[in-house]
């Protein structure tokens, strides 16, 4: 979304503007685009711009530029008690998910249906007035709709205070399994490239490998650490933890390092095996299996976890 800067907006604080131009966008989901990177300032709005912070003051005839996604504004999920849901860990605070892949996590246009969100405010209605938008109702964090796994949502506002502060701040463990070629990838290692929109294809995210393109890009700091597990007929499975997990980090950071994930085509990834020719299979191998809360003096310690999905884990027999 692009937002030029006419002459009533000159002088305005970025954050309370997007807020007056986003229908539906709350100051939390404000807050969150401008930490995760996702607003831009293009100045005299030609050009690639640069990272805005939120109490950067808007000036006339730039524009500024959001990378919105689909559960940053407008109406609320509508319930949907007829999906299926499984919970795998459940407290009077927090619920975990285990949203199967092909599902998106949040619904995309108003009114519409089949997101693990809306499943989640129809057996949870208190997560309604609960997250960083009417559409993400409790959910803590996201998964892409072709990632299987845990997804963590709270059924408070204290409680999704408590866990998304402790998500920014790395404090919550979570693990996921890839599966990708063995060949050549080291037993363990660490990704730290960092990540920016991707400036031709908005559907990616850029790893900003050379010192170059971190100066005219102005990415987001991003780790990846990993550990193989197995090899099976060219294949390894690997264990990823990825802290804060910024959008598309983990499937971006194994292409960079030349083994993007099975069935990752938008990554440079092989077909999953067996698909047919001119179809894609509804998810890549990548499954989120487990989330670690240490606990605190608001919340109780957990451990949610959940095994390879058997469409993945026959790739490995």
């Amino acid at each position: 979304m692009r937002i030029p800067i006419e002459d009533a907006e000159a002088g305005a604080r970025l954050d309370k503007l997007i807020v007056q131009k986003v229908p539906g966008l709350g100051r939390a989901a404000a807050k969150r685009l401008f930490s995760e990177g996702r607003v831009r300032v293009v100045p005299g709005g030609e050009g690639y711009g640069h990272r805005a912070a939120k109490g950067d003051v808007a000036a006339l005839n730039d524009v500024i530029e959001l990378d919105l996604e689909p559960a940053d504004a407008a109406s609320g999920a509508v319930a949907d008690p007829d999906l299926p849901l499984e919970i795998v860990f459940e407290t009077a605070d927090a619920v975990v998910a285990n949203k199967p892949a092909g599902q998106p996590t949040a619904p995309l246009d108003p009114g519409e249906r089949g997101s693990l969100a809306n499943a989640l405010v129809a057996r949870y209605p208190e997560m309604a007035g609960v997250g960083f938008s009417p559409r993400e109702p409790g959910l803590v964090h996201r998964l892409d709709t072709g990632t299987s796994g845990l997804v963590l949502a709270a059924r408070n506002k204290q409680a999704f205070e408590t866990l998304s502060a402790a998500l920014k701040d790395a404090r919550l463990d979570k693990r996921y399994l890839v599966i990708c070629s063995a060949k050549d990838l080291p037993e363990s290692g660490t990704i730290d490239f960092p990540l920016a929109p991707h400036p031709k294809d908005r559907r990616r995210v850029y790893p900003c490998i050379h010192p170059r393109d971190v100066v005219r890009y102005a990415p987001r700091p991003a780790t990846t650490t990993y550990q193989k597990l197995s090899e099976h007929n060219g294949l390894a499975l690997v264990e990823v933890r990825a802290p804060k997990a910024a959008r598309h980090q983990i499937r971006a950071h194994f292409a960079a390092i030349e083994h993007p994930l099975l069935g990752d085509t938008l990554y440079g990834g092989a077909p999953l095996p067996g698909t047919p020719e001119g179809e894609e299979w509804p998810r890549h191998a990548l499954h989120a299996n487990m989330i670690v809360w240490k606990g605190d003096k608001t919340m109780p310690a957990f451990t949610a976890e959940s095994p390879l999905p058997p469409d993945l884990a026959r790739f490995l027999e």
